[in-house]
């Protein structure tokens, strides 16, 4: 059995879903002691709790300490993962519902059934656009794209946004089975241009119209060449958010910030316009979130990666110790050169 510290480095969730998706990949059972310890509320959250059942039920897993608060996990695969239809849903894993992020169920189980034999078909439901998790947008955008360069076929759609507090949010994939191949995102390019979405829900249609011109205006005043499309779409509840991708030649990264009671408009196009800003300064092809979902992939691909990154971050770094406590390669992070090579051990 393999023991994992949640209390390593960054001390977050992202070690519980890194051991979850290669405990069910390599069939090693694993044990996770000091879940999340690096957060206000330790232990499980409704997401975690829900990323936990997820990576059982592909697996036939055997659980002890799937509860909510849970500081504590043993996971032990019972089977092969198993291609199918599956629906999770957050919303199931506390009393009175929860907006708990559907992506970060999405990245504990994309990789396994990816690597499975057959197609697979996922409905996921909760929130699919929330502070601290990737939206749905941005794995749309971002991380499926690059993945796709890698050999991971998949399709995302969004059902229906899901914002904090209420969710109610739906995304359903298709994701077909085969093998993944390493990535070299060195050089990132020039820039081709910059995209976005300003949504909302349940809101005025004024309100995206604002936050696109506002975000076109900041962008063309940095030269950058922006295009933002203004949306009202389908959601259960309020909700505003606005979403950048920027294109290079090389690479894609993406960039967003979300509305909330009292923030104006133009407040939430300056916040994600400065995030993009800020990145577009540093020459990196690969962004910070990008740069630690991208290790997983990599450490199970057939070939060699490398990539560079704007700042080499203790999630980046906390990441790389969880996939080296597998033995499935073995990653080297340049702090100086700000550039992570991933070597698989294949064979």
């Amino acid at each position: 059995m393999i023991h994992i510290d949640g209390s390593y480095g960054e001390g977050g969730g992202q070690i519980l879903r890194t051991s979850l998706s290669l405990a069910a990949i390599t069939g090693h059972p694993i044990r996770i002691g000091n879940i999340r310890a690096g957060r206000p509320k330790p232990g499980l959250a409704a997401q975690h709790l829900t990323a936990v059942r997820a990576a059982a039920a592909i697996c036939n897993a055997k659980v002890q300490g799937d509860a909510l608060g849970s500081t504590t996990l043993e996971f032990i695969p019972g089977s092969a993962v198993q291609a199918g239809n599956y629906t999770f849903d957050v919303s199931e894993a506390r009393e009175g519902g929860s907006a708990g992020a559907v992506g970060l169920v999405l990245q504990t189980v994309l990789l396994p059934l990816v690597l499975a034999t057959g197609d697979s078909q996922i409905t996921l439901k909760g929130g699919t656009h929330v502070t601290h998790s990737p939206s749905i947008t941005y794995i749309q955008e971002v991380y499926l794209p690059t993945v796709q360069r890698m050999g991971v076929q998949v399709e995302v759609e969004l059902k229906a946004w899901g914002w904090y507090p209420q969710g109610g949010g739906e995304v359903q994939l298709l994701i077909s089975g085969g093998s993944i191949s390493g990535i070299n995102l060195v050089e990132r390019g020039d820039l081709q241009q910059v995209r976005g979405l300003a949504v909302v829900t349940e809101l005025p249609s004024h309100i995206p119209q604002r936050m696109a011109s506002r975000a076109e205006n900041v962008l063309r005043e940095a030269q950058l060449k922006p295009s933002v499309q203004p949306l009202r779409a389908k959601g259960v509840a309020p909700g505003a958010g606005l979403f950048l991708t920027a294109e290079y030649e090389n690479s894609l990264a993406g960039f967003g910030a979300l509305g909330r009671i009292g923030l104006p408009a133009d407040k939430v196009a300056d916040m994600a316009c400065e995030e993009l800003l800020k990145f577009h300064e540093t020459g990196a092809p690969v962004d910070e979130h990008l740069a630690d979902q991208l290790l997983l992939p990599a450490a199970l691909a057939s070939t060699r990666s490398e990539y560079r990154v704007p700042e080499v971050s203790t999630h980046l770094t906390t990441n790389a110790w969880v996939i080296e406590q597998f033995g499935l390669a073995r990653v080297n992070v340049d702090e100086v050169e700000k550039l992570v090579a991933v070597e698989p051990f294949t064979g």
